[in-house]
């Protein structure tokens, strides 16, 4: 049973997609050892799930509500679309799949001129529509209700039509040996394609992906050529990056400093 302060808490983090300690102790006005007490026990229900200075809704087998996840590390994520933004050249063509921090990267290329943008990500393709320097062109397939997603085998086919110079994908759930995971087999076939069509692929993902666990294998690590992240906290994700000759790069948000840690 929840008490009521647990109860909005639960509710405060499902419509947020996370929640912070000190936030939560000035809303109710109580003690920071009284609500990690209370995340404590919501995570012990499996119902959220530690991160450092508070929560986030628990990542099951399920993923968590789009609106939700545009709100989680959302500063990290613009900082990560900067950074990828620069390395993206004027006159490039690129390939973008579904997700929020992929998201955040087409905001940062909107100024880019002469670029052909290819996606299954309907949230991309509203927001580059409006600039004149970048052609856009999307996947038909099956538009999942829940992101804006377009899947299905139609979107596999028109994916592989292309060979573009660099992907952008985004990813659910990172593990440290380098396997990169999902929710949706009908998303990950997708990605598959992306990745297998572009001379360079360059995967975005916020630090929490460490956090998360997810069912459906894309692939690993050893396959992208760049990795950019706001931080990459697990050492053993670290090696195998700097062993693959992956490119890291994170990104702090606060300060926008970017630190390339292997080439």
């Amino acid at each position: 049973m929840l008490s009521d302060r647990q109860s909005q808490i639960l509710d405060l983090a499902r419509r947020q997609g996370r929640v912070q300690v000190d936030e939560l102790s000035q809303r109710f006005e109580v003690s920071v050892q009284t609500i990690r007490k209370d995340l404590n026990d919501l995570c012990d229900g499996r119902l959220l799930s530690r991160i450092h200075g508070g929560a986030v809704v628990s990542f099951g087998a399920e993923n968590v509500g789009y609106d939700a996840r545009r709100l989680i590390a959302a500063g990290e994520k613009a900082a990560i679309g900067r950074a990828v933004a620069d390395l993206v050249p004027n006159g490039a063509s690129l390939t973008i799949n579904i997700g929020t921090t992929t998201e955040a990267v087409a905001t940062a290329l909107s100024r880019h001129q002469g670029l052909m943008v290819v996606t299954n990500n309907i949230n991309v393709a509203t927001t580059l529509r409006p600039c004149p320097e970048i052609e856009v062109v999307i996947a038909g397939g099956t538009v999942r209700r829940s992101d804006g997603g377009i899947v299905g085998e139609a979107a596999v086919d028109f994916i592989q039509q292309f060979r573009v110079d660099f992907a952008v994908i985004g990813v659910s759930a990172i593990e440290a040996d380098g396997t990169l995971l999902d929710y949706d087999y009908r998303e990950v076939r997708v990605a598959q394609a992306i990745i297998a069509n572009a001379r360079h692929t360059i995967l975005v993902s916020d630090a929490t992906k460490f956090e998360r666990t997810a069912s459906v294998r894309i692939g690993n690590i050893r396959e992208i050529g760049t990795f950019v992240t706001d931080h990459c906290p697990v050492e053993e994700f670290r090696q195998v990056c700097k062993a693959a000759q992956v490119r890291l790069i994170e990104v702090a948000s606060r300060d926008r400093t970017t630190s390339i840690t292997s080439d």
